[in-house]
């Protein structure tokens, strides 16, 4: 497998292409569950399989090179890309899971995504693996999809890449008590410890998708609630966690900044960071988060990188 720092791009695979749609890739037809168990039986499908499950209902939506990190992170030998393929292959022709790619005008999406079926659920079940899928979770749409993705790859880069990471979050809930409603940071959470003291960093991933500029400043008034009223404890935080954007790419940091500032949505409590999907890829995140600080002498916001020694 290539390593993220030999990956060469210029656009993140997880960028709103447009027009873009989700087209199906799994199977059609009907799988028995008398099939699946006979296979089970014979041992075509096995605990490297039930692995698979366990991750893709964990993370909803996964491609196989995510699934290939985080395996080789928790230590389990699945051989080869190639061969987990072939296993995802199994799994999607019995209609365990299914799979999806993105296509636009510009093309089919080099990756495909891999998410649970009725077959899947029924096999965690039965090992009381708890899943909350249901038939509608497939049909999310493609910038929610891909906001989960972008969430995953940053999730994989701090476990990978961090020598103090802790663990990791895939759907943190977080509650705007004024408000009174109870939401998820979209890129999922990161606990950071070192010498006996924790950080907790939540992601939310912004994609261009439709009336994007809207929707963050919606999701900014619930951070804000949160931040404004936080006591120790709140949604599970023994301390006030550390918010940072994960955009698309560095212009998409720039565009986001402005839209929180034209609609006075900075939080007074917190810096906010900014990183990129592609910043994931560099060989250490010390140097990935972004800050804009305002010059008192032009009176106008600068980019300024932020290096954190945590983050080697």
């Amino acid at each position: 497998m290539v390593e993220d720092n030999q990956i060469e791009a210029k656009n993140s695979p997880f960028a709103i292409r447009e027009g873009e749609i989700k087209v199906f890739d799994g199977k059609d037809g009907y799988v028995s569950m008398n099939q699946i168990v006979h296979k089970i039986n014979i041992g075509h499908i096995g605990d490297l399989h039930f692995k698979i499950l366990e991750i893709v209902n964990e993370f909803e939506f996964i491609t196989s090179r995510q699934l290939c990190q985080i395996l080789s992170w928790k230590g389990i030998d699945y051989k080869s890309q190639d061969k987990l393929n072939n296993k995802l292959e199994q799994l999607v022709k019995s209609k365990i899971l299914t799979r999806y790619y993105f296509s636009s005008e510009e093309g089919k999406g080099i990756y495909r995504i891999y998410c649970l079926e009725k077959m899947g659920k029924y096999l965690l079940n039965s090992k009381e693996i708890e899943c909350k899928w249901q038939p509608t979770d497939n049909t999310k749409p493609v910038a929610m999809i891909k906001k989960r993705l972008a969430g995953n790859q940053t999730i994989l880069a701090y476990l990978r890449k961090v020598k103090a990471f802790d663990e990791y979050t895939v759907k943190p809930q977080i509650t705007a008590k004024t408000l009174g409603k109870t939401f998820k940071a979209t890129g999922g959470s990161v606990k950071l410890t070192k010498n006996n003291k924790s950080i907790i960093f939540l992601f939310e991933v912004i994609r261009r998708e439709e009336e994007w500029e809207k929707k963050l400043v919606d999701k900014m008034n619930l951070y804000k609630d949160f931040y404004q009223n936080f006591l120790q404890g709140d949604s599970g935080f023994s301390a006030m966690p550390q918010l940072i954007f994960v955009c698309e790419d560095e212009k998409n940091m720039v565009e986001s900044f402005k839209t929180i500032v034209t609609n006075g949505l900075e939080i007074p409590q917190i810096k906010l960071y900014f990183t990129t999907d592609l910043r994931q890829n560099n060989e250490t995140l010390a140097k990935t988060l972004v800050e804009f600080r305002l010059d008192e002498v032009t009176n106008k916001y600068k980019v300024e990188e932020v290096e954190l020694k945590l983050l080697d």
